[in-house]
């Protein structure tokens, strides 16, 4: 762009953002002595933030011209910038309001006139001066000289010379400025609001308002003004906070259901409520340590939900056992006995799983800033977990649990029969007497709750007995066999080596069937972006043209009345750059956005990423227009998946280097790659005016006066302003249309020259003194850390992954000849994925540390630490053969997380299993006989806290929705798979379940085993 320069500071994301403000602005003040006292305009600094982009578009149409409704567009976008939430509106596709003065050029020279007379003469006429107070009787009174234009016409009438008046040599018309965007909805003209959100303010609360201030001015509008709303992020949002909301409902019922098998039904609610209630507490605290409600905080207590409840399921566990197990105890004193044994493996296990999150607050980048609400809410949840299980969890054993032998369950499940009947008939009545009130959701609550109730009681007790009293001793005694024979002899050891042979051919089978290994997941997209950049100095007609046909050959791809499509939105030259940084107006960029209604509306067989390919395929061949096809993307912006940056110092070694090297990375045919683009513009056509200076000089002509005339001519010069009201409208001033393009005209023009020794000035064309050359030069030159970079960059195509793409590239590099002093760095995707891999296994090796020092203060030595801490580095192999086996795709980001969250859960079970071999050691004198027993003991509550937090996590890893909402208020449930939580949240949630699953094992085979190996072996000794 000419004219203009951009520099750009990024700060570190834990940067004080006000004092970051108020140094760069230091700096520029510094500077402005540095810079030319001719500057068009001074410079501006403004905040961007990467979250700025548009939430909601406006569109506006109707059969009242562009006029009204831009006028309508006007009043629309003062109020919508009048919401806190927003920072501002931007209008494309208007036609902005312009008092034009344009000159005749040979009037104007012949009347012996110059664009500065005529532009002193407006500005001159045009101005309110205040006069002082004048005393007049005995009061004093203000006194104003009042000469702005009230009428156009007026500025016509202004006398410049005798005889001469403006509308003489000009026309003066109340007009638009040329045209500087266009803007379409599904293929028909519109004016579109893009409104853009403040940063950290609510979404969703910011579009609700901006909904009504529509409804609003829809009703005081024309009726013939049509106001509808597209690309509505807030729908995604409000999804994804629906289907968390659902899972985590979802999630506890299972848990809930799960634990009623070990623990029957009264355990199991008394349990099941930590989960509520762990939730109740950290509602209570997040708003304190600034958060809100959101995405990433809802999911924390998906990841919680079968956490929490493992410290009420030992607890409660241990008080059932000592209860029923212990004769004449009180319940009362088997809970101080059974709270007092495993209150410390309780506070040890709590403080071995929140260890893990402590080092992820602190992930550097904007990913680390955008997920650092995740382990913050899962430290407080499970804080909150261990208060519950400790001060609530014996409080409710010591009310409600009761022992019941065989015979009085069977007498009570008789008198029960009565009491079930009464509450039927009870409820049935409150059902049908709400249904009669109308109050249709707490009828249907009612029922859904007697169905359930119902099902407990005549259904779920027998299914509980059974297993409980078959299933469960039968599993306790087939584990204690199994336990026993692989603790004999020697065979700890072969148990121990199969678990170090299966871990390194979980890492050989990564090398030879390795699943896909990506930054980000990536689900279905909601939005198809087509970008269209034309070549330097297009036309805007031109680019627009252009974006119609893509918009036709989108419309023809998409197929008529496509029930997947919410809207097909173009805007040309404003707010149609790919890159979140360009706020410009640049007439050769147009973009047309295709969005999609929500996924679980989406009827047609064929996805959104089938859709995106074949845009892609059908874009191809649209001469001089440089297309790139993108998607919305899940989480924060990361850049390109391939950014390629090429530095150096001299200029055109810079720009060969980068053309060579992107026809290199061609010749490699390597597949996936979209289309290798660079960002630097290198045929820019440009009319040269070259200024004879020994000539110009003599004639006493300077460049700057000549450079002002014409840009006066061709850019025209804003002399004033128009007042109307509360608004202000430009007058321009410059040449009229038929001249102003035409060279010869323009340099036809007759500039002054000073007069000498007192005689009278004289005036020559300015041809005399210069002459034109057409040439073309450098669409701009960026530059990082003050080296000239040029960057290279393309999408992947669908079904190719970057990152296997990369590293072609990265292998061949070495045969590119690269010249002294220039440099090749992989930045954008790579570059975040890079420093966020590097500080996840920073932050694994970190979380040991912690989990390690807290074991060895319980434990009080090193063995067992080691033994249990070795479990994190095995869980491995679960993650890895789970990701093999179902070749799901790896996540850097997730899958890291993942393995991070595994390592305390992991932990806190073999603390629960060892604390207690310890205690069954100092009773038994066969040692082989107490570990057995005691992996027997603890198998209940080792399965529960497993089964509990792989069943949490079920749904949201295969996907499953219901909407509990539309299920009790129109019996529709509306169950579907997917979505876009499911696919951002989906690696982490089957890291946990494989890590888990497998670690279960560990802590109940293995653990015993290495126990066995260091312990008995030294007893023996």
């Amino acid at each position: 762009m000419q004219d203009f320069s951009l520099i750009i500071a990024e700060f570190e994301v834990n940067a004080d953002e006000m004092q970051a403000y108020l140094d760069v602005k230091k700096a520029i003040d510094d500077s402005r002595a540095d810079l030319p006292n001719n500057l068009f305009q001074e410079p501006e600094l403004s905040q961007i933030d990467i979250s700025e982009i548009p939430i909601i578009y406006v569109n506006l149409s109707g059969d009242l011209g562009l006029v009204k409704l831009k006028e309508y567009a006007d009043d629309l976008q003062d109020e919508i910038e009048s919401i806190e939430e927003i920072t501002r509106v931007e209008i494309i596709g208007a036609l902005e309001r312009e008092i034009q003065i344009n000159v005749d050029l040979y009037k104007m020279q012949t009347a012996g006139i110059s664009f500065n007379k005529i532009q002193n003469a407006v500005a001159f006429e045009n101005m309110t001066i205040s006069g002082g107070l004048v005393s007049t009787s005995e009061m004093k009174r203000n006194f104003r000289i009042i000469g702005e234009f009230e009428e156009v016409d007026q500025i016509g009438n202004i006398l410049l010379k005798d005889g001469i008046y403006l509308k003489d040599i000009a026309k003066v018309e109340d007009n638009f400025e040329d045209r500087e965007s266009y803007a379409r909805l599904m293929g028909k003209d519109v004016i579109t609001l893009a409104v853009i959100k403040r940063t950290g303010q609510n979404l969703i609360d910011a579009v609700d308002k901006i909904k009504l201030i529509v409804e609003d001015f829809k009703e005081d509008a024309s009726a013939n003004l049509a106001v509808t709303t597209t690309s509505d992020l807030s729908t995604n949002t409000r999804n994804s906070v629906s289907d968390l909301f659902n899972t985590i409902i979802l999630g506890f019922i299972i848990v809930v259901f799960v634990l009623m098998f070990f623990m029957g039904e009264a355990d199991a609610f008394f349990v099941g409520l930590a989960i509520p209630l762990s939730m109740l507490i950290a509602f209570a605290v997040i708003p304190m340590v600034g958060f809100t409600m959101n995405i990433i905080v809802l999911m924390a207590f998906i990841l919680v939900l079968g956490i929490v409840v493992d410290n009420s399921i030992v607890i409660i566990e241990n008080i059932y056992r000592h209860f029923t197990t212990t004769a004449n105890l009180s319940i009362v004193d088997a809970t101080k006995r059974a709270v007092g044994e495993v209150a410390v493996p309780v506070f040890t296990g709590t403080l071995t799983t929140i260890a893990p999150f402590v080092p992820l607050i602190f992930m550097p980048g904007i990913m680390g800033k955008f997920i650092s609400a995740l382990p913050i809410t899962i430290i407080i949840t499970l804080t909150a977990s261990m208060i519950v299980a400790y001060l609530m969890n014996p409080v409710f054993a010591v009310s409600f649990m009761k022992y019941e032998d065989e015979e009085t369950k069977k007498n009570k499940l008789k008198s029960d029969n009565k009491k079930i009947r009464k509450i039927t008939i009870i409820l049935l009545a409150a059902a049908v007497l709400f249904y009669i009130l109308g109050a249709i959701i707490v009828g249907n609550l009612i029922v859904f709750g007697l169905i359930i109730y119902l099902f407990l009681k005549y259904v779920m007790v027998h299914w509980i007995h059974k297993f409980q009293n078959t299933v469960l001793p039968n599993m306790m005694n087939q584990y204690k066999r199994t336990l026993s024979f692989l603790l004999k002899g020697n065979r700890p050891y072969a148990v121990v080596s199969s678990l170090f042979v299966l871990l390194i051919v979980s890492f050989i089978l990564m090398g030879v069937a390795a699943p896909k290994v990506v930054f980000m997941p990536q689900g279905d997209p909601n939005q198809i972006m087509i970008y269209i950049t034309m070549p330097e100095g297009t036309h805007i007609a031109v680019t627009d043209s252009i974006c119609q046909v893509v918009e036709d050959r989108v419309f023809n791809l998409l197929g008529k009345d496509n029930p997947d499509v919410e809207a097909v939105v173009a805007s040309v030259a404003v707010n149609a750059g790919s890159n979140i940084f360009e706020r410009s107006t640049q007439e050769k960029l147009a973009k047309v956005a295709v969005s999609f209604v929500e996924y679980k509306f989406r009827t047609s067989e064929k996805s959104t990423l089938e859709y995106l390919e074949d845009i892609r395929d059908g874009m191809k061949g649209i001469a001089g227009a440089n297309i790139e096809v993108d998607r919305d993307m899940m989480g924060p912006p990361a850049g390109k998946a391939i950014n390629i940056e090429v530095s150096g110092e001299d200029l055109d070694e810079l720009i060969k280097v980068s053309e060579d090297l992107k026809k290199y990375i061609k010749s490699l045919y390597i597949q996936g790659i979209e289309d290798l683009k660079s960002d630097m513009e290198l045929n820019k056509p440009e009319l040269s005016l070259i200024v004879d200076r020994d000539k110009a000089s003599k004639l006493g002509i300077s460049t700057a006066a000549i450079g002002s005339m014409l840009r006066t001519a061709i850019y025209g010069n804003e002399v004033s302003k128009f007042k109307e009201g509360e608004d202000e409208y430009p007058i321009q001033l410059r040449l009229d249309k038929k001249y102003r393009y035409d060279l010869e005209v323009l340099l036809s023009q007759k500039i002054t020259v000073p007069s000498k020794n007192n005689g009278p000035a004289s005036k020559i064309p300015i041809s005399s003194v210069a002459s034109v050359e057409l040439t073309s030069t450098y669409g701009g030159i960026n530059r990082v850390d003050n080296k000239r970079v040029i960057t290279i960059a393309s999408n992947i195509l669908t079904g190719y992954n970057a990152n296997e793409i990369i590293l072609d590239i990265k292998k061949a590099l070495p045969r590119f000849k690269l010249p002294d002093g220039c440099n090749v760095s992989f930045t954008g995707e790579q570059e975040g994925q890079k420093e966020i891999g590097d500080y996840l296994v920073k932050a694994l090796f970190i979380a040991i540390a912690f989990i390690l020092i807290i074991l060895v203060a319980q434990f009080n030595s090193i063995a067992k630490p080691l033994i249990i801490a070795s479990q994190i580095i095995f869980s491995i192999i679960g993650v890895l053969l789970g990701f093999i086996i179902f070749n799901i795709d790896i996540s850097v980001m997730m899958t890291g997380m993942g393995i991070i969250a595994v390592a305390g859960v992991v932990v806190k079970n073999a603390i629960i299993l060892i604390d207690y071999v310890d205690a069954r050691f100092e009773v038994e004198e066969d040692k082989i006989n107490a570990i057995v027993v005691a992996g027997a003991t603890r198998l209940t509550p080792v399965l529960l806290t497993a089964l509990s937090t792989i069943l949490g996590l079920m749904p949201l890893a295969i996907g499953m929705n219901i909407n509990f909402v539309t299920l009790f208020t129109e019996l529709n449930p509306q169950i579907y798979f997917g979505g876009d939580s499911v696919a951002f949240w989906n690696p982490l949630a089957w890291t946990i379940i494989f890590g888990l699953a497998f670690a279960t094992f560990l802590t109940l085979i293995v653990v015993p085993a290495m126990y066995k190996i260091i312990y008995v072996r030294s007893a023996k000794k």
